[in-house]
């Protein structure tokens, strides 16, 4: 009978985390049900079975983590003896994915004479490398931690009174105590952020550029929009979807931002799909609002609306956070002013959205109080000059200070 391995569900995934089982051993299985929910690197996702039968075997207990490809369970025809399971692939190890390997799996040389099979998950690896650096064995050392554990705080107090602790050096890191803090787990879509953007900082030469916007016309015009919508019963849209249109309309008429590096060449893409950075607990998600440019800004608003309350029930679908050509971040509503946004790769550009703040100007020689907003855009430099990133802004800028230029 066949075997349910760990599929594919999102164009970047490597591996996905079984959460939830949802059928039990022993019980009937129809294709197409709904046999498990998995947590890729995108969003919580629904494994159907591909096949009829009785599920004979759980090889994926909850919480864990496994590649493309590797068998989760079983399926059998009820007997009681299911098939034998395929080896499992290994996942390469990442600096955010390590598995635990049990000294009883390692060679001898890797296991210190004299110590008992279970040493290492006695004492912290902190504590192992303190007790090295000075000459302590740790069988002659009393552990206070949970279950015994050795903590770094137990090998110094054994160590004797005429030999100095070892300073460390000065580049080390400080290292909170054990006791001092919690470790908290980062879910598969922060794991996933952290490589991503790492390798975004590391290899796109990011350049910052940031216009000022007086967007006291665009608030009056939002209003006489909002106004509008009402008396036809349908919803608001807020500054945010007044700002992804303008985006959309600008890169419609330069495309020179729509674009990502490729090595030798550069790749301008034909449509408009506008990524939306929405905040969850689990991290950051990117729903994009494909074809932008050719949706009005009511249709924006509530395609934004409806996707940022699916991201935030984990319910997008993964082609839903693909494909992205752009992407708008605004932490204006928590009163941020003005930051700078990592680029989300392949893409090369990246606005960042602060909040509109009431500001003197003389005009026509009277002082008036307008609304200014900054906005600063992140370039890949491979791909957009200053001067190509300078132009984007002052177009934008142009048609966010002229709102009726947006829907006409």
């Amino acid at each position: 009978m066949p075997e349910i391995t760990m599929p594919r569900l999102s164009d970047t995934m490597e591996d996905g985390v079984v959460v939830a089982w949802l059928k039990q051993v022993g019980d009937k299985v129809t294709r197409g049900e709904i046999l498990a929910e998995i947590e890729t690197d995108k969003a919580l996702m629904e494994l159907e079975a591909y096949d009829d039968g009785v599920l004979d075997q759980i090889l994926a207990e909850p919480g864990t983590r496994v590649p493309i490809g590797s068998p989760i369970a079983m399926l059998g025809d009820g007997s009681g003896t299911p098939a034998k399971p395929a080896p499992a692939v290994a996942a390469p190890a990442t600096s955010t994915d390590f598995t635990s390997v049990p000294l009883s799996n390692q060679t001898p040389s890797t296991v210190t004479a004299g110590a008992a099979p279970d040493d290492r998950r006695k004492s912290s690896p902190l504590a192992r490398k303190v007790a090295r650096e000075l000459g302590i064995d740790l069988d002659s050392v009393t552990g206070t931690g949970p279950g015994g554990r050795i903590t770094r705080h137990d090998v110094e107090s054994a160590q004797p009174a005429s030999v100095p602790p070892v300073p460390a050096p000065s580049t080390a890191p400080v290292v909170a105590a054990s006791g001092d803090y919690e470790e908290v787990p980062l879910t598969t879509v922060q794991q996933v952020a952290a490589k991503r953007l790492t390798e975004s900082k590391q290899q796109a030469p990011h350049i910052y550029l940031t216009s000022a916007i007086d967007v006291t016309d665009l608030l009056a015009f939002r209003t006489d929009v909002n106004q509008t919508l009402q008396s036809a019963g349908t919803g608001k849209v807020s500054i945010n979807d007044l700002i992804v249109k303008a985006v959309a309309v600008t890169l419609r008429a330069d495309p020179a931002v729509n674009v990502s590096f490729d090595g030798d060449k550069l790749l301008r893409h034909r449509g408009i799909h506008l990524g939306v950075a929405v905040a969850i607990p689990a991290g950051l998600v990117v729903p994009v609002i494909r074809d932008a440019d050719r949706k009005s800004i009511s249709a924006i608003a509530a395609e934004s609306r409806e996707k940022a309350e699916r991201a935030r029930a984990r319910k997008l679908r993964a082609d839903e956070m693909t494909g992205g050509t752009f992407t708008i971040s605004n932490l204006g509503m928590f009163g941020i002013e003005q930051f700078a946004a990592v680029i989300n790769p392949p893409e090369a550009a990246i606005l960042a959205i602060g909040a509109a703040t009431d500001q003197l100007h003389l005009i026509d020689g009277e002082v008036v109080t307008r609304k200014i907003l900054r906005v600063t855009l992140s370039a890949d430099h491979r791909a957009i000059d200053g001067a190509t990133a300078a132009t984007f802004l002052q177009q934008l800028k142009d048609l966010l200070e002229h709102p009726l230029r947006i829907v006409t």
